[in-house]
């Protein structure tokens, strides 16, 4: 276990200081609240998340895998299906489930209030990939834990997952923007920045649209896909309507409270998936 958290510090640490230098180098944005002021709170969230999720959940996905070996509990199990294979389709279908996941996040009222927390970030960036509350860090986790005994996903498999999804969360909200020649192929595999910035818009549909975090196919297969934003990618007003007060939206006090508080309009107040 301890391997596995230093392997999973290591690529996010890595993952981190290469969003940071692009970010730095060629921002697609300005922003529109001071920046070391909202990353300053958005890391804190993360760390008081983390902690949280730490001392209530302390073995996570990886634990869960590791009992469900122990068992001999899970599709893979039961169906003897040779290791390759288990490890494979357990990435896809634990990608599978984060978008499903997402969209209940939007779907669902009490969900959305935590899930509003992310949204509400003014701005578009790195640091808003970790940007969720401690509340659904623990429902994601919980998520995961069933999805992976359910399955029988093997250890390296969830390992290799969770590396992979803290890595495209960070990459994908960077306020960066790849070259149009190279994003829109890239694209029809994998979620661009360009792809979830439309998702971070403040117009409602294209909120509930882009769901995807890894593979892109997915807002593809089940309808959820929104190619290009009404504003074109340079007016896309980030953020929700609902909270526009930047003291409520950047600071960690406020964030803590947003499932807890009314919004000003229910401008933002998702569709059924």
């Amino acid at each position: 276990m301890t391997t596995e958290l230093v392997l999973r510090l290591s690529c996010f640490v890595l993952m981190l200081l290469v969003m940071f230098g692009w970010e730095a180098w060629r921002p697609k944005r300005r922003p529109s609240a001071v920046k070391g002021w909202r990353w300053l709170h958005n890391f804190s969230l993360i760390a008081v998340a983390t902690v949280i999720v730490r001392l209530i959940l302390p073995a996570g996905a990886v634990g869960a895998a590791l009992w469900a070996e122990s068992q001999q509990l899970g599709l893979w199990h039961w169906l003897a299906a040779p290791y390759w294979l288990a490890f494979i389709v357990s990435l896809v279908l634990l990608d599978f489930a984060i978008y499903w996941q997402h969209r209940a996040f939007h779907a669902i009222p009490w969900l959305w209030r935590l899930h509003r927390v992310h949204h509400a970030d003014p701005d578009f960036d790195v640091s808003t990939g970790l940007r969720f509350h401690p509340l659904e860090i623990i429902l994601s986790m919980l998520i995961k834990i069933a999805v992976v005994v359910l399955i029988g996903a093997p250890l390296l498999a969830v390992i290799t997952f969770e590396i992979v999804l803290n890595a495209t969360s960070l990459f994908n909200h960077g306020n960066v923007a790849i070259p149009a020649r190279l994003e829109r192929p890239l694209r029809y595999l994998l979620v661009t920045q360009e792809m979830h910035r439309i998702h971070h818009s403040q117009t409602m549909h294209e909120t509930n649209s882009n769901y995807s975090f890894n593979l892109s196919l997915w807002d593809r297969l089940f309808n959820s896909y929104t190619e290009q934003a009404e504003a074109g990618s340079d007016g896309i007003r980030i953020g929700l309507s609902d909270y526009p007060d930047q003291r409520q939206t950047t600071r960690l006090p406020g964030m803590l409270m947003i499932p807890f508080s009314r919004p000003s309009a229910d401008l933002q107040s998702p569709p059924k998936v």
